[in-house]
């Protein structure tokens, strides 16, 4: 069957939860924004993003010597080697990137599955370059979190394992957006990555015009994911 790359016929049933749910999400969150509720899913964020420059710095045969998020939203990765002009910007762009990648998984039971499963290996295999109890902790509750979603989901009617993936996805998502913008455009911390990255690129852009890029392409992602998860369920 060829995807639906034109929607025709949008929304069936499964595409007005998919959307109908994402909006929820979206309220949900931006009313228990400044709430301590939030606050591991907004570590999750930082995590990845962290994560993001670890794996870029591994694909570009550099060393990471540990990986840090703090209680205060904020993180750090000691690397060694790699392409510091490929790494700096992985953070960012690629916490947008899993996103997209969880909200699309999202769409299929099996795929948020897999999703999880990957999930759960990554945080235990960063449990062994954790520096600090934060993110050890994040780790653990994480684990034990999806674990129980998953066996519920296996046992029992409560089945949300999908919606939870979604969730982090669309939380991930929009914090990437707003973190990008709250670190690179309105504060413009002078240690940022984009700062990193404008002092580095031969371009003419300094780090706020690298904020605007960035947030721009993490938009992208967000509203790619929407569009890919219609197709995907048309």
């Amino acid at each position: 069957m060829n995807p639906n790359w034109e929607l025709r016929d949008c929304c069936n049933r499964d595409q007005r939860i998919f959307l109908i749910t994402i909006g929820v999400f979206t309220v949900v969150i931006l009313v228990l924004w400044r709430t301590f509720l939030l606050t591991p899913f907004k570590l999750i964020t930082v995590f990845l993003h962290e994560a993001s420059h670890a794996i870029a710095c591994k694909l570009t045969c550099g060393q990471v010597e540990g990986m840090q998020v703090h209680a205060n939203e904020g993180g750090v990765t000691q690397t060694r080697g790699g392409v510091y002009w490929l790494i700096l910007p992985a953070g960012y762009l690629g916490s947008s990137f899993w996103g997209m990648v969880l909200i699309l998984a999202s769409t299929n039971l099996l795929t948020a599955k897999i999703a999880a499963g990957c999930f759960i290996a990554a945080l235990f295999i960063v449990l062994f370059i954790a520096k600090n109890w934060t993110l050890r902790g994040l780790c653990i509750g994480f684990i034990i979190f999806i674990a129980v979603i998953w066996v519920l989901q296996e046992l029992t009617k409560v089945r949300i394992l999908r919606y939870v993936i979604l969730f982090i996805g669309v939380m991930n998502s929009l914090f990437s957006v707003y973190d990008i913008y709250d670190d690179l455009i309105s504060r413009r911390v002078h240690s940022s990555d984009a700062e990193k990255f404008a002092e580095l690129c031969p371009c003419p852009c300094n780090g706020v015009g690298w904020g605007v890029i960035w947030g721009m392409i993490s938009f992208i992602f967000l509203c790619g994911a929407m569009y890919l998860g219609l197709v995907i369920l048309s």
